[in-house]
């Protein structure tokens, strides 16, 4: 019995000292690769503290994001970035005016030199008292036109620290009121006239934003027919003036860029006729066609048959040339 005892202390304290011996290899092991990663070069050595504005974006919307989302918070950034900037140009002309201020008072405040000339002082004294008022109002005259400026030079091509903040902030100001009036124009209502096409036309009419995407406008659409509402706005096209126009737009932008088709304007939406009774080939038609919405499963099967086979997708740089009257 006393053997089993002692064969079992002998083993736990072998078990100790092993548990003891790898704590000490992690240690070891651990200090050996704080050191070796204090002597390589770190890969964010170089990297600027302050990161671009595409940058801050990308670490902000990381996974899936909405697109209005997106836009939202790239508006956001570039707002605070433009607020930033106008801040730093405050702060630099202030220091920039501090200094002149100190230029300036060490300039005035020069040493004056004194020399114990009593003799010298007591000559210029007499010949000061000589001299006559007239002449003294004289030398004091011609001093004042020497150094006077001409007030008829133009120097408005100078450099004037005072202009330009003045002109910065009135840019400043005019940004911002730009952007409070296109922000009441994207909330303006526009009723806009589209037809449901399944190989008929199907017309009806919805009233949306400037400001709304073409999504939005499709949602809407979607609960206007019965035979939609099963229907994701992602499967749904519409289809303005023969191009496919992309979801992620908005009126606002075909309305502010006066945007043309291949067959008529796209920031009309309306529904009406050129009824000029003289067809001048030199003028642009004067006609909006009503937009169409489309299953993109009815799209796939009757790509290759007018209309259909008109259709492209929209591009912004394409210039699509002018609709005249034949």
């Amino acid at each position: 019995m006393a053997t089993n005892n002692a064969e079992g202390r002998r083993e736990d304290a072998f078990i100790k000292q092993r548990a003891q011996n790898r704590e000490e290899y992690e240690r070891q092991k651990q200090t050996l690769i704080n050191e070796t990663e204090k002597s390589r070069p770190s890969a964010n050595k170089f990297v600027g503290q302050n990161d671009s504005m595409e940058e801050t974006l990308k670490n902000q919307t990381i996974g899936l994001v909405r697109l209005e989302d997106f836009q939202q918070r790239r508006k956001e950034l570039e707002e605070a970035k433009a607020r930033e900037a106008a801040r730093t140009n405050e702060l630099k002309y202030d220091l920039f005016r501090d200094e002149t201020k100190k230029v300036k008072k060490r300039k005035k405040t020069k040493a004056t030199l004194s020399f114990a000339l009593d003799d010298e002082g007591d000559v210029e004294g007499d010949t000061s008292s000589r001299q006559s008022p007239e002449v003294e109002n004289g030398e004091q005259a011609s001093k004042r036109a020497k150094f006077r400026k001409n007030p008829n030079v133009d120097t408005s091509f100078l450099p004037d620290r005072e202009r330009e903040e003045a002109e910065r902030k009135e840019r400043e100001r005019l940004r911002q009121e730009w952007i409070r009036r296109q922000e009441e124009l994207k909330q303006e209502e526009i009723e806009i006239t589209y037809s449901y096409w399944d190989g008929s036309g199907h017309r009806k009419s919805v009233v949306c934003k400037k400001g709304d995407t073409i999504s939005a406008f499709l949602e809407k659409c979607r609960q206007q027919f019965p035979e939609l509402r099963g229907v994701s706005v992602d499967n749904l096209m519409y289809i303005k003036e023969d191009l496919i126009i992309p979801h992620h737009h908005t009126f606002y932008d075909f309305i502010i860029n006066k945007a043309r088709g291949k067959s008529g304007p796209l920031f009309n939406f309306d529904v009406h006729d050129d009824i000029r009774l003289l067809a001048d080939a030199t003028k642009e038609k004067d006609e909006s066609h009503a937009g169409k919405v489309v299953e993109r499963s009815w799209y796939q099967r009757f790509k290759h048959i007018f209309p259909a086979s008109r259709w492209e997708i929209y591009d912004p740089e394409k210039d699509y040339g002018k609709y005249t009257i034949a």
